[in-house]
């Protein structure tokens, strides 16, 4: 098992550089934001959107297949599985809904006729809340709507933050946001520590995803018959394993912060290192145009009724 390579979530992708990667992280940025705060208050034409967006971003990137098949499969496959769980499940109303139509279709044909009001040729499709009922198995309009929502959302926010992190480096990342947060610097808040902070976070996702991977792999080669230990004692080992993910943990955190320590990097602000040099080029302004377009489109047809 490499979790490295089989579920690289929150890991930069070096190789190849796409389009994608050479965006301005501060204008990756907005669109994810754009991405996770356009999805309040919409309606679902507008959700289901998103998801398809983010797919053909994918493609169009050309980001290698090994790296999002896997991942785009699960997510795909868990939002499925929530969309049907979703739908089929109680709605919650517990109301009794009736025809708006007399029982009685006589009177309706009396009052039609005596107020000489003709009938449509075309005829009318009847309304109905329940869409679906088949024994057990029961879709209503806002059950549907209900997983149509959760399914996209996990989706939509789970791939747009992965995405953003396969395509954006830890270093563009925290340069794009102090960048960013320099206003709040008049507020006296510590824009340089909370990037620094970010930067030590994502680059420690890799080595938190590399103790688990070598912590499985000791259980694996020791082959260990859980059978014969039964509940409890499957249990005992999990907790020592967990105990000792822990503290390898906690030790790599000592070592890099004595390796920062030995570097002079004492203080944010003493020790500075320039990441990047942040410049809004030609695709990066192409980038905001479609993004204001974005939020056109959203306003005009995205809106929940």
């Amino acid at each position: 098992m490499d979790l490295l390579r089989s579920l690289p979530l929150g890991l930069y992708l070096e190789q190849p550089q796409t389009w994608l990667h050479k965006i301005d992280p501060r204008v990756k940025f907005a669109w994810l934001m754009s991405f996770l705060t356009s999805y309040v208050l919409a309606n679902n034409f507008w959700r289901v959107l998103l998801v398809v967006v983010l797919i053909l971003a994918t493609l169009i990137a050309r980001i290698p297949r090994r790296v999002w098949q896997q991942q785009m499969g699960w997510l795909l496959m868990l939002s499925f599985f929530v969309l049907a769980i979703a739908a089929i499940s109680p709605d919650g109303l517990g109301v009794d809904y009736q025809s708006r139509l007399p029982a009685n279709e006589q009177i309706l044909t009396q009052q039609a006729n005596s107020n000489n009001i003709q009938e449509p040729a075309a005829e009318k499709k009847a309304y109905s809340y329940v869409l679906f009922h088949k024994g057990p198995v029961k879709v209503s309009r806002y059950s549907l709507d209900l997983a149509v929502r959760l399914s996209t959302l996990i989706f939509t926010v789970i791939y747009s933050t992965n995405l953003y992190l396969l395509t954006t480096a830890p270093e563009e990342i925290t340069s794009g946001i102090e960048s960013l947060m320099q206003p709040l610097r008049r507020f006296k808040l510590p824009v340089t520590e909370i990037a620094l902070t970010l930067t030590l976070s994502l680059r420690f996702i890799p080595l938190v995803l590399e103790e688990v991977q070598n912590l499985f792999r000791s259980v694996m080669t020791r082959a260990i018959n859980w059978k014969k230990l039964g509940l409890k004692g499957g249990f005992k080992v999990w907790m020592t394993v967990a105990e000792r993910l822990l503290e390898n943990l906690l030790l790599r955190a000592d070592q890099m912060a004595n390796a920062m320590m030995v570097r002079g990097f004492t203080s944010p602000n003493e020790h500075r290192v320039q990441w990047h040099d942040l410049r809004l080029k030609g695709r990066d302004w192409l980038a905001i145009a479609i993004l204001i377009l974005f939020w056109g489109i959203r306003l005009a047809i995205g809106t929940q009724a």
